[in-house]
Formats: structure tokens, C-alpha cells, sequence
């Protein structure tokens, strides 16, 4: 199973430069080789010695690689595309991870020298890079530069317990987990989530005010980061809950056409229409995959109405939810619950 390790870079202003520089060199070396790709329509046969551009002899073996894959999907797309974001890319045999400590050769002062850059690993990533590498890609973003390692990390075995968890997705709750044995976690802040979109909307109606609308997309852009990575954090914390707690199967409620169908204040409409519950269920399905725990998802109807108890339909009452029968709890909770127990779309529960 082929996984993304994001890594963070601190160089140096000298490594910096050097970055910028083969990276340069490399989407050049790509962009000439399939320009003559296309002109002689086939692909060519090229090596290092074919290159000009000073940069390692691997590079260009790897550039010469990538200009071949580009020349492929140029023929399925029928257009030709054109690098222009800086990248270099090193193939597993010609970079070293140890002690936060990225190693792999530059091109200086006329010959190939190995330049080491500190990065930033967390404990889960290095797990990550114990597996088998492939390429590294470093590339810059937003002014920092981000290396992308491509790990293959062993089919996790499924696990064969009889503990199923219950996931309801929401807005002043982004997440709520609750497993048949009872086990309940509530995860993100709602709150919070609502004040820094309503910062990020008065500051474009500001920055547009002032018609300054290169400043208006980088902060679209950054807010779009912000919410992924809260996403990311939350689907984090709710397999690490399931792993801890034993789970197999991680059941959420199939949320299409929610914009359309859920009933929400008109306070909350404008943050429904701007949370994506579909990349937060993606983001718990993709981790909970490589933790070899099943997702299904199930029929989110009256999943947050119905009494666990008895059966019986009730609207909660600002967040607590009270059922004649003497049941009551948090109404997400109710929902967990029920989520747990409803019919699973094109299955059987």
C-alpha cells in the first residue's frame, strides 16, 4: 500500500538557494525534453549525457524518467503540460532520512555535493519512513518547502473484533464517536471552526473593499489549509480512539445531498454550505484503512430522532436529547448510537 509522507523543511539561506536552483534546472530539463518528445512525436531515447543542465547525473536520469511520463500523459490529455512550480525529484537509492535529517546530492560549485537539510518528523511519520521508500520530491509552497516521500507500507492485517463504532458528523460538533460498548469521544470545536471562517470572510470583504484580489486568493487559500488540516487532526484523534478501543468496523452515515436535505438555523446555514463532511469521512475512511479497520456507510435517516431505548422518534431540545421512556444523553451521542445499528447502504447491517 503506497502512502504520502509530507515532510517539512528548515534550510539554510545557502540551501535555499541551492534548492531553487536544481529545482529550476529540473522542471527546464522536463519541459525541453518533452517540447523535442512532441516535435519528434515518439518518445526519445535520452540519457544524463543528453542533458545539459548542471545538475547530478541521477537528477537527470530522474528528469529524463519524468519527461517520458509527462510525454505519455500529454498523448491521453492531448494537450502538453508545462511545469512551472519549482521541483526536483531523487529516486530511493540517491537520499538518506536519519535524525531529522534529509541527505541528497545538489549540484555546487561544478560537481555533485550531498547537502543535508533539517526537517521536521513527527513520531508517526518516522514510523511511516521505517517501511520501504520510493521517491523523494521536494517541492516549495506558500514559501516553504515541503518534501514528499513515497513509503510502501505492508497491508495492514483486519481486525476481528466484534466492536463496532458509530460516527456522527456535525457542525458545533465536528465529529462524535461512540462504539456498542459504550466507549464515547467528541471531537473539534464547532465553535472555534465558526469564528476563524467568519475572521477569514471580514478579511476578504476588506481585502476587496481595497480591490486587492491577488491577497484575496492566497487567503482562500489559507483558509482552505486551515480547515483540511483540522480535518486531518480530527480523523486523527478518532481512529487513534477506535485502535485504542479495539474497533473493526467504523460506521458512518452516507451524507450525500446534505446541503439539500439537513435542517439547520439560519445562523448555521452559510458554515453548512462551507464545512466538507465529505473530505472529513474521507479523510476517516483513508486512515482507518491503513489501520485495517472497515468503514461502511449506513442510512443517515432519523439517525439523530430515534430513541436507542425504545424506538421512539423525538426532537432534542437545544443539545440534550429526552425520550419518555427515562432515556436521555447528548443528541449526537443518540446519533452515534443509532449509526451504529442502521442499515448499511448497498449491504446488510
Amino acid at each position: 500500500m503506497k502512502q504520502t509522507v509530507k515532510v517539512k523543511l528548515i534550510p539554510t539561506k545557502e540551501q535555499k538557494q541551492d534548492l531553487i536552483l536544481i529545482s529550476q534546472a529540473y522542471i527546464r530539463t522536463v519541459n525541453d525534453l518533452v517540447t523535442q518528445m512532441v516535435e519528434a512525436g515518439q518518445l526519445l531515447k535520452c540519457t544524463s549525457k543528453d542533458v545539459s543542465q548542471a545538475m547530478p547525473s541521477a537528477v537527470k536520469n530522474q528528469a529524463v524518467r519524468d519527461a517520458k511520463s509527462v510525454y505519455r500523459k500529454s498523448k491521453q490529455l492531448k494537450r502538453v503540460p508545462v511545469l512551472k512550480k519549482p521541483v526536483c525529484i531523487w529516486n530511493n537509492q540517491n537520499y538518506r532520512v536519519k535524525d531529522n535529517v534529509i541527505e541528497f546530492p545538489v549540484w555546487k560549485a561544478g560537481k555533485s555535493k550531498r547537502m543535508a537539510v533539517k526537517a521536521v518528523l513527527t513520531e508517526y511519520q518516522q514510523q511511516l519512513l521505517q517501511h520501504k521508500k520510493g521517491a523523494l520530491r521536494i517541492t516549495k509552497k506558500s514559501n516553504k518547502w515541503i518534501a514528499q516521500i513515497s513509503v510502501d507500507v505492508p497491508e495492514p492485517d483486519q481486525k476481528q473484533s466484534d466492536i463496532v463504532m458509530g460516527v456522527d458528523l456535525g457542525l458545533k460538533i465536528p465529529a462524535v464517536a461512540v462504539t456498542n460498548t459504550g466507549k464515547t469521544i467528541f471531537v473539534g470545536n464547532g465553535r472555534q471552526n465558526k469564528y476563524i471562517r467568519r475572521k477569514f470572510k471580514f478579511k476578504r470583504r476588506k481585502l476587496g473593499r481595497a480591490k486587492k484580489l491577488n491577497a484575496i486568493r492566497k487567503l482562500k487559500d489559507k483558509e482552505r489549509r486551515w480547515m483540511t488540516d483540522q480535518d486531518h487532526k480530527i480523523s486523527r484523534k478518532i481512529i487513534d480512539f477506535a485502535v485504542k478501543h479495539d474497533v473493526s468496523v467504523i460506521r458512518l452515515e452516507k451524507l450525500a445531498n446534505i446541503r439539500n436535505t439537513a435542517r439547520t438555523s439560519r445562523k448555521n446555514e452559510k458554515n453548512l454550505h462551507t464545512w466538507s463532511f465529505y473530505r472529513l469521512a474521507l479523510f476517516i475512511e483513508y486512515k482507518a484503512n491503513t489501520a485495517g479497520i472497515k468503514v461502511e456507510y449506513v442510512d443517515p435517516k432519523y439517525t439523530s430522532q430515534t430513541c436507542p431505548e425504545c424506538g421512539k422518534h423525538n426532537h432534542a431540545k437545544d443539545r440534550k436529547y429526552r425520550c419518555s421512556c427515562g432515556f436521555q444523553t447528548h443528541r449526537d451521542r443518540v446519533a452515534g448510537m443509532n449509526i451504529i445499528h442502521a442499515p448499511v447502504i448497498d449491504g446488510v447491517a
